[in-house]
C-alpha cells in the first residue's frame, strides 16, 4: 500500500538522486526526526550536502531559496505548518512571483514551497488553517493540491522540474496516512463502482461518476482532502437518495482551469463547490463567480460548502463543528435539487 506520505518521500528521493540542482530546506527536516510529518525522512542521510536544516525563520528560508533559484538551482522549501506561510508572503508575492516579469524573462525562480495545511487533528487555531486562498489570484504563482485520486509524488516531481515559476504545493495533513486510490483494485467497492477519468496534464483533473448510473444531475467541484469527503457524499446520495452527481477534482487550483466545470455544468445545470477553507471570499466563491460569468443562464442552482468563518478550535468536537463534513455536502445537494 502506497500512502500520500510514501509517494511524496519517494518523489523527493528521486528528485535529489536525479538532479544535483535540487536542494531541500526547512526546519527539523534532518534525520532521525525527518520533519514534523516525516515527509523528509531518510533524505539527509542519503544526501547530507543538499538537505539543509534551517533556523526558525520562514522569511529567511524563503529568501535563501529565492536566491538559490535565481542562481539556477531548484530548491524545495518545507514550511512546517501551512499557517506559517503568512511569514513568507512578502518574499513570495513581492519578489519570487514578480522577478520574471520585472526582468523581462531574463531570470526565473523555479522553487517549490511545500505547505501542510488543514485541520481535523486538534492542533488549534494557528496550526489547522487552510490559507491557500490568500495567494489565489497573485500573478506568477501556481497553487497545486495533491489528493489520493492521482499520484502526489509525480505531481511534486513535475512541479520541481517542469515549472520555472514559484509553486505553492498544498498538502492536507490528514491525507499523509491515506492510501492512493487504485482504479484497478477489484476488492474496493468504491473504486469498483466509479469511473475515473484523468485529463493527463502537468496537473491532472480527475472526473468521477458512478459506473452505469443514470445521468448526473449536479456537479461537485473540489480539491485536496475534500475530494474524499465529496466522494463519500456522492456515494451516500446515490445509494440512499438516488441522486447522482459528477465529481470534478482539481490538483491545480490556481490559475483556475474552467473548462472541465463548463463541460459538466452544461450537462447538469447545478454546481456545488466544496473546500476546507473559510466560506467568505474563498476559492469556491471565485469558481462560482466565473461559472456564472461563463455559463450565464445554464446554471439553475449553485451553492458552496466550506468552513464556517471562525477560528478553528483546539477541541476536536468543536473543530468538527467548524470544518465541513459529509453531512454538510449531502444537505447542500438536497437543497439544490
Amino acid at each position: 500500500m502506497i500512502t500520500v506520505l510514501n509517494s511524496l518521500n519517494r518523489a523527493l528521493h528521486t528528485a535529489l538522486e536525479t538532479d544535483n540542482r535540487v536542494f531541500i530546506l526547512g526546519e527539523d527536516i534532518l534525520d532521525p526526526y525527518g520533519g514534523a510529518f516525516k515527509v523528509t525522512q531518510g533524505l539527509s542521510s542519503a544526501y547530507p550536502d543538499r538537505v539543509l536544516t534551517t533556523p526558525v525563520s520562514e522569511a529567511g528560508i524563503f529568501g535563501v531559496a529565492t536566491g538559490m533559484a535565481l542562481r539556477g538551482l531548484r530548491p524545495v522549501v518545507e514550511i512546517m505548518f501551512g499557517d506559517f506561510v503568512t511569514l513568507v508572503a512578502d518574499q513570495l508575492i513581492n519578489h519570487a512571483a514578480k522577478f520574471r516579469f520585472m526582468y523581462n524573462d531574463q531570470v526565473s525562480v523555479p522553487l517549490v514551497v511545500r505547505v501542510p495545511m488543514g485541520g481535523r487533528r486538534g492542533y488549534g487555531p494557528t496550526h489547522s488553517q487552510s490559507l491557500e486562498k490568500l495567494f489565489i489570484g497573485i500573478p506568477g504563482i501556481r497553487i497545486l493540491a495533491p489528493c489520493t485520486f492521482s499520484d502526489p509524488g509525480q505531481l511534486l516531481l513535475d512541479a520541481i522540474f517542469q515549472d520555472d515559476d514559484p509553486v505553492l504545493y498544498i498538502e492536507n495533513k490528514i491525507q499523509y496516512a491515506k492510501p492512493l486510490l487504485n482504479p484497478g483494485k477489484q476488492d474496493d467497492f468504491t473504486l469498483n463502482n466509479i469511473d475515473i477519468q484523468h485529463k493527463l496534464d502537468y496537473a491532472p483533473t480527475t472526473i468521477l461518476r458512478i459506473r452505469d448510473a443514470p445521468e448526473p444531475i449536479a456537479t461537485f467541484v473540489t480539491y485536496g482532502y475534500m475530494a474524499e469527503l465529496s466522494l463519500q457524499a456522492a456515494l451516500q446520495l446515490a445509494y440512499q437518495d438516488e441522486i447522482f452527481v459528477e465529481l470534478i477534482v482539481f490538483t491545480q487550483i490556481a490559475p483556475l482551469q474552467m473548462q472541465p466545470i463548463i463541460d459538466s455544468v452544461n450537462r447538469t445545470n447545478k454546481l456545488l463547490v466544496i473546500e476546507e477553507g473559510t466560506y467568505t471570499l474563498g476559492w469556491g466563491a471565485e469558481v462560482l463567480a466565473r461559472s456564472v460569468e461563463l455559463l450565464s443562464g445554464k446554471i439553475l442552482s449553485a451553492s458552496r460548502v466550506a468552513s464556517s468563518d471562525n477560528p478553528i478550535p483546539a477541541s476536536l468536537t468543536l473543530e468538527s463543528a467548524v470544518l465541513p463534513n459529509v453531512g454538510d455536502i449531502v444537505q447542500a445537494v438536497k437543497k439544490m435539487v
